[in-house]
């Protein structure tokens, strides 16, 4: 049927134009139209490798222009305040009324469904507290470290400058320095952009040795002391795997690979850049710490940390039996959710692997206190957190602090439009297409990326006094409740294990510890 009506079209309009061409000349303009409309149909019917299109030639196209914009249609006309993903628009709208330092109040009350499984809430005390703005910084540093660094509660979750543009990496630091947080680089290299705005800087080293890396692709220990001896460089922070492709490396693709981050990051212009799924500096937990050591050697003794998402959990075990083997403790852990977000992931990875962020952060608070080593270590939790009460949840969990990516991105004018895996961002963020990365005002950016990490833990600290906490190290898991199935709700004490001090190394371990306790090893992963 489709084809016929394509026949029929092309036989009219020829025949309009022959005979027209004795009534009307000027019809003869018909065919600027009608010369591509044969062309395109014939094409479709023939050549074109969309089953689509050759069933229904020309007109099948409209398909394909559909599915293009259908995020964006989906975004403005369908989703509900709630149902958007990753992030929806209510906690969009959260972040750039923040960054804006515009309202950030509701009206007529929740649109919550408070009886969901899974709705999450505090408990406010009759009671509040004034919690003093100087809780708001956490020092991190264990016993080796010489040059601690008083971290903000909130900072920069690591995206590396190629993901995104460089005014985004530039407003970004500028955004760190004018509120007094970190900006961590991710794995893709130390770059003039990162330095730009004189914000601390913690300094991620990935598989790919990225800024420190030889001609071979290992780790190069003269140019990572170089790099990492500017004092804008404040933490380094080994990074083992990631929230949104955990034992996947880093992705780049070649669209983004320009002379200048081929220059960089040492790797060749204008091909995908993707980094190992594993170290070559080691490959077994204690061969991580004696890494962790001689980066904070190379450093003079600054902290030192990893970061991973949650697999096997005796991996993470044996890094704990291989703490109290060697001795060597990392200044901080960083947890990072299957949420955690990526610019470009293959899909079953993101979908399918990784232990969610509260799971994985209670996981490894339990672990280490389980040793007794978890007050001479930070932890910090990464993945999905937008506002106060997020922060607040992840403290009471077991983290001493929080990092944030996408929400900072909303604070740069990410619309969410998701296609930061193929260079043409619309709005200049995550793209190496000059013309788009203009957009990014850095001048205007940073204020709106500083404005949201005041609000942020400002929120923060205000809810913790509502909890009628002082101090946010005291809160707890039993501060936390989350709705269950049969209309209930426990708190998180009730639905997660804790551990006393100690507690693995007395032998007294509970049954959902017991079997990755006994597989781990310290010298395997």
């Amino acid at each position: 049927m489709a084809k016929t009506i394509y026949y029929s079209i092309a036989i009219t309009g020829i025949l309009i134009v022959v005979l027209g061409q004795f009534i009307w000349p000027p019809v003869s303009w018909l065919l600027i139209i009608l010369i591509p409309y044969i062309l395109v149909g014939l094409y479709d019917m023939h050549i074109s490798a969309h089953n689509v299109l050759r069933n229904y030639p020309v007109i099948g196209h409209m398909r394909y222009a559909m599915e293009f914009i259908s995020p964006e249609i989906q975004q403005y006309f369908i989703e509900t305040n709630e149902s958007g993903r990753p992030y929806n628009r209510q906690q969009r709208n959260l972040v750039y009324s923040r960054a804006n330092k515009g309202l950030d109040t509701q009206p007529f009350g929740t649109q919550w469904d408070l009886l969901t499984v899974g709705y999450q809430r505090a408990s406010h005390s009759l009671a509040p507290k004034i919690v003093d703005r100087s809780e708001s910084r956490v020092t991190v540093g264990g016993p080796e470290c010489k040059q601690p660094y008083s971290a903000s509660r909130l900072n920069i979750s690591g995206m590396s400058f190629g993901a995104l543009s460089p005014n985004a990496i530039h407003a970004l630091n500028a955004g760190a320095k004018r509120g007094d947080f970190a900006h961590n680089t991710g794995e893709g290299g130390l770059s003039p952009y990162h330095l730009a705005g004189g914000g601390d800087i913690v300094w991620q080293i990935g598989t790919g040795y990225f800024g420190c890396r030889t001609s071979d692709g290992n780790f190069d220990a003269e140019k990572f002391k170089e790099n990492a001896s500017q004092n804008a460089v404040k933490m380094i922070e080994i990074k083992l795997s990631q929230g949104a492709k955990p034992a996947h490396g880093g992705v780049l693709p070649a669209a983004k690979v320009d002379q200048e981050i081929a220059r960089i990051r040492g790797v060749p212009m204008g091909e995908d850049v993707i980094s190992p799924p594993a170290h070559s500096a080691f490959s077994t937990p204690e061969g991580l710490l004696e890494y962790v050591a001689q980066l904070r050697e190379m450093t003079d003794g600054k902290p030192v940390g990893f970061k991973l998402c949650i697999g096997r959990r005796s991996e993470f075990m044996g890094i704990c039996k291989a703490m109290i083997k060697t001795g060597i403790l990392p200044d901080f852990i960083t947890v990072d959710g299957a949420e955690g977000g990526t610019g470009a992931a293959p899909l079953e990875f993101s979908n399918s692997l990784g232990v969610p962020i509260n799971e994985g952060l209670s996981f490894v608070h339990n672990c280490l206190v389980g040793v007794g080593l978890r007050d001479k270590i930070k932890v910090i939790a990464s993945g999905k957190i937008v506002t106060g009460f997020d922060m607040m949840e992840k403290v009471a969990l077991g983290a001493d602090l929080c990092n944030v990516a996408r929400p900072m991105l909303f604070a740069l004018g990410c619309i969410q439009a998701l296609r930061c895996n193929t260079n043409t961002c619309p709005t200049g963020i995550a793209t190496q297409d000059m013309g788009r990365a203009q957009a990014v005002d850095v001048d205007i950016r940073q204020v709106k990326v500083a404005n949201f990490h005041e609000a942020t833990v400002e929120s923060f600290l205000d809810l913790v006094g509502a909890c009628g906490v002082e101090d946010p190290e005291h809160l707890t898991p039993h501060h936390i409740f989350q709705r269950i199935a049969n209309e209930t709700e426990l708190a998180f004490d009730q639905i997660y294990d804790y551990l006393e001090e100690g507690q693995l190394l007395k032998g007294d371990v509970p049954e959902t510890y017991r079997l990755p306790w006994e597989h781990a090893k310290a010298e395997a992963f």
